[in-house]
């Protein structure tokens, strides 16, 4: 049995190692966006559990709403291995879009843990409320055309 465990170890281990090739190396802007995302889902899931999220009808857990977010997740981790990509294709030596795509997503996922920590009660100072409301109507507006 213990030899089974040591062969699945050693899969996840060249399994982690071979993405954190294909983003072009580990980096704390990278653990930075880790975090963010894994902070954001749970969050995601205290808002669901408080019966207050949009995602489903009567505002509870939904697996396939879970589902969504973590494949909403894998598609951000994604962008970031394209960008990735683009900056080896350049050839430059610098991680240019790579870090801008990260910081972008640090900052998409940063708002949505605000957005959830209102939701779930937790206070949140009046100025980040109206600035995350601005930035939802801005949102909103760009989608509609």
């Amino acid at each position: 049995m213990a030899e089974i465990w040591d062969r699945i170890a050693k899969a996840a281990c060249a399994a982690g190692g071979a993405i954190v090739g294909l983003l072009g190396g580990w980096s704390p802007l990278l653990t930075a966006l880790c975090v963010f995302m894994a902070v954001d889902y749970l969050t995601g899931l205290m808002v669901a559990w408080k019966g207050k999220s949009s995602k489903t009808e009567n505002g509870g857990l939904s697996s396939k709403a879970g589902f969504d977010g973590l494949l909403r997740k894998a598609v951000i981790l994604l962008v970031v291995f394209l960008a990735a990509i683009l900056d080896s294709a350049l050839d430059m030596g610098k991680t240019m879009f790579t870090s801008a795509c990260v910081c972008y997503y640090i900052a998409n996922e940063g708002i949505s843990i605000l957005e959830n920590a209102a939701l779930i009660g937790v206070p949140v100072p009046p100025v980040i409320r109206r600035a995350l409301e601005l930035l939802k109507e801005k949102g909103d507006g760009e989608e509609e055309e």
